[in-house]
């Protein structure tokens, strides 16, 4: 059996090619893997809001400067400021004797449940003058759990309220 290489009719020698691979599919995967890293890194960026205390701020590095956090506090009594429509516009809240101004005015309405000396979670934007810019704010307690448990949840306003004015004097 002969294996040796014949030459083509004519005499013209023809090399083997390699068949073309097209950089269609390679582009376009190049562009969905970059894609992806700005929305994966976009999202990370701004889900880092640091948890606080209210007595951490301006204090611990992580709650200092202009950052978005998450500040623990207790509404102070008689510092909701409401406007003319009735909208909260700010309030104070406090946690182990340091009060926080919290300036709500270009927030969404405040959850049912917000009161004075009850405790929330308030999110927003530290600002140079040590306030805190709010964009939400979270009250503990669903109205499910305020149905059924509303006797506790009286305890523990009166006690909030108690400690808040026990603080001040």
């Amino acid at each position: 059996m002969d294996l040796s290489p014949r030459e083509p009719v004519g005499g013209a020698v023809v090399a083997a090619t390699k068949p073309k691979r097209k950089k269609g599919p390679y582009i376009v995967l190049a562009l969905v893997l970059v894609g992806g890293a700005v929305v994966v890194g976009k999202f990370l960026t701004s889900a880092i809001d640091y948890y606080c205390n209210a007595d951490e701020v301006g204090v611990a590095e992580k709650c200092s400067g202009e950052r978005n956090v998450r500040v623990q506090g207790a509404v102070d009594e008689g510092s909701i400021l409401e406007n003319e429509t009735g909208a909260i516009d700010g309030f104070t809240i406090t946690f182990n004797g340091r009060t926080i101004p919290v300036d709500y005015s270009e927030a969404a309405a405040v959850p049912g449940l917000f009161q004075a000396c009850i405790p929330v979670i308030v999110a927003g934007a530290l600002q140079p003058d040590g306030s805190l810019l709010a964009t939400e704010v979270e009250v503990k307690h669903s109205d499910e759990y305020e149905a059924k448990n509303g006797e506790r949840i009286d305890q523990a306003e009166t006690a909030a309220c108690e400690q808040l004015n026990s603080a001040e004097a």
